[in-house]
């Protein structure tokens, strides 16, 4: 068997909920009863219960929702820049190889006339 990764352990603070659990339903929560009570005059109980459950909601995404280790804001983020903010066009450049051993073939040939031409100057000097 293989160990597990520890650093996908998060400490529990209390109820097995860790802190950012424990704020995000705390803050739901205290949101949920003004709301309810100052809407629940006006258009009735139905769409106040309604109305409660969709300001709570993101609360609950905040403090429950998770993929492969992230959290929702970092999902989201990366799902505006990837939508939005990043350019569509992905550019692909790719070096030809064979224009590589080319310039490999044709600086060599260049170094080879250099140190030819001075080996010539050498021998005629010498003559």
């Amino acid at each position: 068997m293989y160990p597990k990764d520890l650093s996908e352990i998060k400490t529990k603070v209390a109820l097995n909920l860790m802190k950012r659990q424990i704020v995000c339903f705390a803050a739901a929560f205290v949101m949920r009863l003004p709301l309810f009570f100052l809407l629940k005059g006006s258009i009735g109980t139905s769409l106040a219960a309604f109305a409660m459950i969709a300001v709570m909601l993101p609360c609950f995404l905040l403090a429950m929702y998770g993929k492969r280790g992230q959290l929702l804001e970092v999902v989201v983020k990366n799902i505006i820049q990837t939508k939005f903010i990043r350019s569509k066009e992905i550019t692909y450049q790719t070096e030809n190889f064979y224009a590589v051993l080319e310039r490999q073939r044709t600086l060599e040939k260049e170094v080879s006339s250099i140190v030819n031409d001075k080996y010539k100057t050498q021998k005629l000097r010498r003559n």
